[in-house]
């Protein structure tokens, strides 16, 4: 059994189908990349999937359970988590305390409790700090700690999203071009962790990018939409191959390499 099941997904906005009768699974521990050229729908899955929005049509199965149309706090709950493609942080707060307060939802704390003192969050303060603490080495950020997340380039932010996406403890998660933005030197450090994520945690991924260089180094399988439809599914290599995505997309891009 995937670990997330999507069957016949569609999404319509009065006379416009932005997603129609996607198929597909994300298997435990891969890699997956879902492609496409602009309007192709590609965030329009990621809000079905994470509840955002509710599909007019088909499921999502996750871990066994029905969770389509659920609203957005059951299905993180559940153990998805998406890092979206703006980086929304704290962002006057320290690293750590970004990464804690992602954390409330996974120890069912609440926020303002937590942060100002509410008896349960003193007792579990040290085990919580040293979680986050974790967390942040798993990233990179360890080191930056207690520096405002505000202060830290750009790189060093998606990493704080990233670090605060992973305090909830999730089985999936959904990143939204989670290179957008940097440079080579910081693209090939959110590469590395996105692979030590699947290396070391066992991480699942589902990740939305335009860079396809970055796409094709690290993704097992793709799915390329176009206008809201599965044109092709495959390793990197077949997709690079397939008359259609050269035409729908990879042909359009003049990076592509």
């Amino acid at each position: 059994m995937a670990l997330l099941e999507v069957r016949s997904l569609t999404k319509r906005f009065g006379g416009l189908t932005a997603v129609s009768e996607l198929t597909f699974d994300v298997n435990e521990g891969e890699i997956l990349g879902i492609i496409g050229p602009n309007g192709a729908g590609k965030s329009t899955v990621f809000n079905l999937i994470c509840g955002t929005l509710k599909p007019t049509s088909g499921t999502l199965t996750f871990r066994g359970e029905n969770i389509t149309g659920l609203p957005p706090h059951k299905i993180a709950a559940r153990g998805i988590a998406r890092v979206f493609q703006g980086n929304v942080l704290f962002p006057e707060s320290t690293v750590i305390t970004n990464v804690l307060i992602g954390m409330h939802l996974h120890t069912g704390l609440r926020t303002f409790g937590f942060l100002f003192g509410g008896h349960h969050a003193r007792r579990r303060e040290k085990a919580l700090r040293e979680r986050a603490m974790e967390i942040l080495e798993l990233v990179g950020l360890a080191d930056q700690a207690d520096e405002v997340a505000s202060s830290l380039p750009h790189g060093n932010q998606r990493h704080i999203c990233l670090a605060i996406a992973l305090a909830t403890e999730p089985r999936l998660l959904l990143l939204d071009e989670p290179v957008t933005g940097m440079n080579a030197e910081e693209v090939a450090a959110m590469l590395e962790t996105l692979r030590k994520l699947r290396r070391e945690q066992g991480m699942t991924l589902v990740v939305v990018e335009h860079n396809m260089q970055a796409v094709m180094g690290l993704c097992d399988r793709i799915v390329t939409i176009s206008y809201g439809k599965k044109i092709c599914e495959g390793t990197p290599e077949q997709t690079c191959s397939d008359p259609a995505v050269i035409a729908a997309y990879l042909g359009a891009e003049d990076d592509v390499a």
